[in-house]
């Protein structure tokens, strides 16, 4: 029998029928108020052709949703008289001789992407097969690519909208260099530890759990085993490599659907507040009010190419929805897209 807050309407809800359409080896969503979840499903297999069925209780690798938790990191160190809004690149990277071009960049400019810096030029150069050939520690990489990156003019446009995952490298730069201690030190202590969030780790999720996938030359899709190269290099960190169960990512949602020690309502609204007419903040894309949210929405969505995850928050509603698949958009049709558009359609209350 439903509880009083399993509040669906349940025959709208079908992961099996999303995953014979699209092809996707597996599926999860989960529906949570701010009290905790409501409504988890799961369907599919682990790894294509296998017979290893998905659990609820799997982590999945959630791309760039890692980008709000970085940023709330940030927030954290502000609480604690650690950091500041409004603080400069040179004040955040005082041992890099800045090009004068980034005096006026501040650590919201770089989180909300309208700072001038470009992935483009960065990834054509070959970065990411030399980061993931890199054996230094990742400080000292993250260090040393703020360095490159900000002793020259902007490759992009500042003050322009541009989405690159190098601005939350540079962020969880700075974030190093104020802890003293690696970002993935950082986001565990000010974030899972005080959330309870057990499940979270970097790279592939490893062990009896989803595979991603990329599409087979021939068609249909290949599990790529989690041992081998799995993700983007791990110098991405702040941008892009958390992966956790949907539970976990649940009680860091729930920070933006109710009052918490954890987080400021003052930090809340700048984390969630664009600049001027712009539509993202730090960390997530905000859409405007509509009748279901009942307030804006807060969405974002994250990919290696072998993972997808969607994340969205209705806080005026108390709601927040998150799916998962366990291969790219593009190679699972957006089944994630799909199943998170009927958990929202399900979702009455």
């Amino acid at each position: 029998m439903a509880s009083a807050r399993q509040i669906f309407a349940l025959p709208k809800v079908d992961p099996a029928a999303i995953l014979a359409e699209t092809g996707a080896p597996a599926l999860a969503g989960l529906v949570s108020d701010a009290g905790g979840p409501v409504q988890q499903v799961a369907a599919g297999v682990r790894r294509a052709g296998g017979a290893d069925l998905v659990q609820a209780t799997d982590p999945w690798h959630i791309g760039s949703n890692t980008k709000a938790m970085t940023a709330v990191v940030y927030a954290r160190l502000v609480e604690a008289g650690k950091a500041r809004w409004g603080a400069s690149l040179a004040s955040l990277f005082p041992g890099v001789k800045l090009d004068p071009a980034w005096n006026d960049t501040t650590i919201e400019r770089l989180m909300s992407h309208v700072s001038g810096v470009s992935d483009k030029p960065v990834m054509a150069g070959g970065w990411l097969i030399r980061a993931h050939a890199d054996k230094r520690p990742l400080v000292a990489q993250r260090a040393d690519l703020a360095a490159q990156l900000l002793s020259a003019p902007p490759s992009g446009q500042p003050g322009k909208y541009e989405y690159a995952n190098l601005n939350y490298v540079l962020a969880g730069a700075a974030i190093e260099a104020i802890t003293g201690t690696p970002w993935e030190q950082a986001i565990d202590v000010h974030l899972f530890q005080p959330l309870g969030i057990a499940s979270a780790g970097f790279g592939a999720p490893k062990g009896a759990v989803p595979w991603g996938h990329l599409p087979a030359p021939g068609g249909g899709l290949t599990p790529v085993d989690p041992a081998g190269p799995s993700d983007n290099p791990p110098a991405m960190g702040p941008a892009g490599t958390v992966h956790m169960t949907l539970a976990d990512h649940a009680r860091f949602a729930r920070l933006f659907l109710k009052d918490s020690a954890l987080l400021s309502a003052d930090s809340v609204k700048r984390l969630t507040t664009p600049a001027g007419d712009a539509i993202y903040a730090l960390g997530w894309l905000v859409v405007p009010a509509q009748p279901w949210s009942r307030g804006p929405l807060l969405v974002h969505e994250g990919s290696n190419t072998m993972w997808h995850e969607v994340i969205m928050l209705a806080p005026g509603r108390g709601a927040a929805i998150i799916t998962a698949s366990n291969a790219g958009p593009e190679a699972s049709k957006g089944a994630a897209t799909k199943l998170l558009h009927q958990l929202q359609a399900a979702y009455v209350a």
